[in-house]
């Protein structure tokens, strides 16, 4: 697949995931400086990773929200939470991710982003 393909797949992936309007947001607040970021992640991280077929996207919603977790990247927490639950992932299996952290990554870690699990769990699932 070449690089116009990878890309327009990846785009496919991340609105699928992360949504219309968070994309939408992201593409258009890109300038001079930010655009060939913007395309990079798009191309590598969804159109490579994201849509390898070796893990299901609820695994890799799992393994990410784990990671930025653990390393306490609040706002990509946020959005991949909200990812999460797009992709199928429950209020429990979240839970449980974030309980994992807990043991591997530490209390305070797992601590922040039970309040923000708690957060955008209430906003998307009520």
């Amino acid at each position: 697949m070449d690089e116009a393909a990878r890309y327009e797949h990846g785009m496919t992936i991340r609105r699928e995931v992360l949504g219309d309007e968070h994309v939408d947001r992201s593409i258009a607040r890109a300038d001079a400086v930010t655009t060939d970021f913007q395309e990079l992640v798009t191309r590598y991280a969804w159109g490579d990773i994201w849509s390898r077929p070796g893990l299901s996207r609820q695994t890799r919603s799992c393994i990410t929200v784990a990671m930025l977790a653990a390393l306490r990247h609040d706002d990509e927490l946020t959005l991949h939470l909200r990812g999460a639950v797009r992709n199928g992932l429950s209020r429990e299996e979240i839970v449980e991710v974030l309980l994992q952290v807990a043991v591997y990554a530490g209390v305070p870690a797992a601590n922040r982003a039970f309040a923000i699990a708690q957060r955008v769990l209430a906003e998307e699932l009520g």
